[in-house]
């Protein structure tokens, strides 16, 4: 089993760039797909971007791609989310999810992965 715990959410305004970061504790770490999410208020979760073990495959929700940027550090049990052009439909809880049995990735399925307990992101306008 993996905890995960996510951080560098804030508030930011519309242009702006954030960074956050999920840590995993528990065994094998490197051994697990790791992605994000998000949830805007009033809408369901929805994929963001996902990474495969060793980081040599990314993956992005159309709506990010050229933004955002995933990464990974396994030495650190660390996995990354850098936004930049940030916009006021990117306001969400933005959550981390581990999965050992596959990729993250938007088809995957919410009751296969790990999940940390969100980091708020608002950008103002």
């Amino acid at each position: 089993q993996v905890q995960l715990v996510e951080s560098g959410g804030g508030l930011v305004q519309t242009g702006g760039s954030l960074r956050l970061s999920c840590t995993a504790s528990g065994r094998s770490f490197s051994s697990y797909a790791m992605g994000w999410f998000r949830q805007a208020p009033g809408k369901e979760r929805e994929f963001v971007s996902g990474i495969t073990w060793s980081g040599g495959s990314t993956f992005y929700a159309d709506s990010v791609k050229g933004r955002f940027t995933i990464s990974r550090d396994n030495a650190k049990n660390t996995v990354y989310l850098q936004m930049n052009s940030l916009k006021p439909e990117d306001t969400a809880v933005y959550y981390c999810a581990a999965n050992s049995k596959g990729l993250v990735v938007a088809s995957s399925s919410p009751e296969t992965m790990y999940w940390g307990q969100g980091t708020q992101v608002t950008v103002s306008s």
